[in-house]
Formats: structure tokens, sequence, C-alpha cells
């Protein structure tokens, strides 16, 4: 995973207008495995306690953060409120 000087927050509404590269962002396995778990609680906390949490990820121009409802995962993307999506391989982190 590359160090990323500078993380914008962004407003979840703004996420559709984002452009996504296919590349992964996360460079070891492990990484990926506990990205999806970390994926899953938060998808636990958003249905079950309508808590939020800060997803950290990489557009075409950088990293950026939004703080939101995680409401689905599919193999490829997580599913925000409104039907907003992120693809899982541009995540960074979650918490």
């Amino acid at each position: 995973m590359r160090a990323h000087k500078h993380i914008q927050a962004i407003d979840k509404e703004q996420i559709q207008f984002l452009n996504f590269p296919k590349q992964e962002v996360l460079d070891n396995k492990m990484d990926m495995h506990n990205r999806c778990l970390n994926l899953k609680r938060a998808m636990s906390l958003g249905n079950l306690e309508h808590e939020k949490v800060k997803i950290t990820f990489v557009d075409d121009n950088g990293a950026k953060k939004v703080e939101t409802t995680v409401w689905g995962i599919t193999e490829k993307s997580v599913i925000l409120k409104q039907s907003t999506i992120i693809p899982l391989q541009r995540i960074i982190s979650v918490n």
C-alpha cells in the first residue's frame, strides 16, 4: 500500500462523479483479506445499528475518505446508501 500524504474528505453524494482505475490499491493478500473482514463488519454495523464508518479509497485523482453507512458488499464493490458504489479494489481502509 502506498502512503498518501493528503486524503481529501468528500461527501457520499460526490462519489458517483469520480473515476476509478481498475488496479488494486493493496499490495498483499493479508491486507485484502482484512479489508473484506472490515467491510463485512461495517455492513453489519450499517444494517443493524445504522452506524457510519470511514472508508478511505483512491480514485484517479488521489486518496479520498468518506463517512457513510455500508449497505451491501458484492464480489467487486461496496454499496452505500442511494446505490452509490465504490469498487472494492480501490478501498485502502475501513474504520
